[in-house]
């Protein structure tokens, strides 16, 4: 009970620095209202509008993604957009529709074709909705913090694989046929050339004429709000050649389907529904990929924005941020939100100054949507001209200079992005990205996880040099330099290698330098004990010295220290803290302890430590 007593306001400190470090603000966007003026609201309105007109077509586009009807990716650039603002650190992040999340959907409802549309109505709100309260929880946790350890070439891996996937499916709008593919990229080419033979040269006509068109007001006309444009004139070609003057040549071309103001009517996902339960089973998988990328997404845009702006890095809160704006879309006909590269980089460029432009872009896109509501616009945009921009859209997303870093920085980064890649052309993306995370830590713990012990000595001038042969000398004392970090991958490699060195008949005594030995767990904890008394068991002498603050925590709460000073007299110690003064005076007294022990004032001495990283050895 005592010891409870004591651990309970132990546990609170913790738990208060652990959300103090870094901690959220429930809603930053009150910073920016003091000093806000009218030169400042002129430069947001201006971003505002240049991110609305690339916004609502590019939702449109990654509705078509994922296999939706438009309005679930008009709402997601209304509501996300306008949400996100209030509760980011980095301002000028614009949140909304991705194309790694539409994806990520698509995906999943290709892996399960037996969903009805009227199920992926229940379904997308409840995924938009647990991914946010996942994105959320990973803020207020701080495990946005562990997307460092996921490599780069994961994500253009799966970028790379996605897009592949992507343009074989919008390929059967662009030729106007039915889908019959599978769910992978390889069936879904099987069913294209199955269904080659229907193809509606309209469709196919309209297609191409988009994509020509984009390109070209790409290259020469960087500053029109390409996608808009493209739906514009394609459109209303389609519609002109639709009448009877052209003999109604284009009148069965497929269109997309109106929206009404029925569909802009705030519902709330099925929570309660009598089959909830299972359906998390079946979601469970496609909500945390959809949280983890909306997570990735946030943290890249973020640093990258930050970068440019000068503002410090919070992305703890941005995971947050986006997280709300998810559970806000999820109360919507809507995607996934996470930070958009192209609408990020235009509210920038537009000459933003703050987070408003965000919030004014919301509003702007809630007043189109409006309209488009109120007249059957959508209802005149053919799908093959919609498929034609998603496909162009997906071709862009072949970085050649990202896969050139790929390819010729270390065959680790080779790895990991074929896996990934080749994964997401057999598997659905959900699972795809996590077997490239896997394969990218896999690859990090093993490089991480490889000490290297390499035996020196003093020759007779007195200069340290590596021992060449073993018979040289006979060490009694062994001085072993621990370096880097010692988790869970490197403890039993660390372990073998110590007891290697202490295989040597002549050696009496082993220091263990720990001064620069970082990132102790449980599994290091059991190998640095189970050291302690194999070495004992064979008449040796373990001490340690260097050791910090840290990891005398560490070793003082697990017991191992009760271990090492076993048979010692009140005024003895087998360990000796790093004092900051003298590097090397930790080490001293080990040495003059281990004499001790030995029962001699003079003892040949052997050093081991990693030669990839510089010492000072004294």
């Amino acid at each position: 009970m005592i010891r409870l007593r004591r651990f309970i306001p132990f546990a609170r400190r913790g738990f208060r620095r652990f959300f103090l470090d870094g901690a959220i603000e429930p809603i930053p966007l009150i910073h920016s209202v003091k000093g806000y003026n009218g030169i400042k609201a002129a430069r947001d309105l201006k971003a505002a509008l240049d991110v609305s007109l690339v916004g609502l077509p590019q939702g449109m586009a990654f509705a078509a993604m994922a296999g939706l009807d438009p309005i679930y990716g008009i709402m997601a650039a209304t509501v996300g957009t306008f949400v996100a603002p209030f509760f980011t650190k980095c301002s000028l992040t614009v949140s909304g529709p991705s194309n790694a999340t539409s994806f990520m959907l698509a995906s999943f409802f290709l892996a399960h074709p037996d969903i009805p549309i009227e199920q992926k109505a229940v379904f997308v709100p409840l995924i938009v909705f647990f991914a946010g309260c996942f994105c959320v929880a990973g803020g207020l946790f701080k495990i946005t913090e562990l997307l460092q350890y996921v490599s780069r070439s994961v994500l253009v891996g799966y970028i790379t694989g996605a897009a592949t996937l992507i343009i074989a499916s919008q390929a059967y709008d662009v030729l106007g046929i039915q889908r019959n593919g599978g769910s992978t990229f390889f069936s879904m080419c099987s069913g294209l050339v199955s269904g080659v033979g229907e193809a509606s040269w309209q469709a196919l006509l309209l297609g191409c004429l988009s994509l020509v068109l984009f390109l070209f007001l790409k290259k020469y006309f960087r500053a029109l709000p390409t996608f808009a444009v493209v739906m514009a004139v394609m459109s209303g070609l389609n519609y002109a050649l639709s009448m009877e003057w052209a003999g109604g040549l284009f009148s069965d071309v497929a269109m997309l389907r109106q929206f009404t103001m029925q569909d802009l009517v705030f519902r709330a996902p099925d929570l309660f529904g009598s089959d909830i339960f299972s359906q998390i089973f079946l979601l469970f998988p496609i909500v945390f990929g959809v949280a983890f990328l909306s997570t990735l997404e946030q943290t890249v845009m973020s640093k990258t924005i930050s970068a440019r702006t000068g503002e410090s890095l919070n992305l703890n809160q941005d995971t947050y941020a986006v997280g709300l704006a998810n559970i806000a879309s999820s109360f919507t006909t809507s995607l996934p939100c996470s930070a958009s590269l192209t609408r990020s980089m235009l509210n920038y460029t537009a000459g933003a100054a703050t987070r408003f432009s965000g919030v004014f872009c919301g509003l702007i896109c809630l007043g189109i949507t409006f309209l488009l509501a109120a007249y059957p616009i959508i209802s005149y945009i053919p799908r093959s001209v919609l498929a034609a921009l998603v496909l162009a859209n997906a071709i862009s997303l072949y970085d050649r200079r990202s896969l050139r870093i790929c390819f010729r920085s270390t065959p680790g980064d080779t790895a990991v992005f074929c896996v990934t890649c080749v994964s997401a052309l057999l598997l659905p993306l959900h699972t795809a990205i996590f077997i490239g995370v896997g394969t990218s830590i896999m690859i990090f713990l093993h490089k991480a996880a490889k000490p290297e012990l390499v035996e020196y000595t003093v020759d007779d001038a007195g200069e340290l040099r590596e021992a060449m042969r073993r018979e040289e000398r006979v060490p009694q004392i062994s001085i072993v330099h621990v370096e880097g970090d010692l988790f869970f991958g490197a403890a039993e490699l660390f372990r073998s290698q110590v007891q290697r060195i202490a295989e040597d008949p002549s050696l009496a005594a082993i220091i263990l330098r720990l001064k620069n030995a970082r990132n102790l767990d449980a599994t290091s904890v059991w190998a640095l004990e189970d050291l302690i008394r194999s070495t004992r068991e064979h008449g040796r002498h373990l001490i340690i010295s260097g050791m910090s603050k840290e990891v005398y925590r560490i070793l003082r709460r697990s017991g191992v220290l009760r271990t090492l000073q076993e048979g010692c007299r009140a005024d003895e110690r087998n360990f000796f803290l790093y004092t900051p003064q003298n590097a090397n005076i930790s080490t001293r007294k080990a040495l003059l302890r281990a004499q001790q022990l030995l029962g001699t004032s003079k003892a040949d001495i052997s050093i081991f430590f990693n030669p990839a990283k510089k010492q000072t050895l004294s």
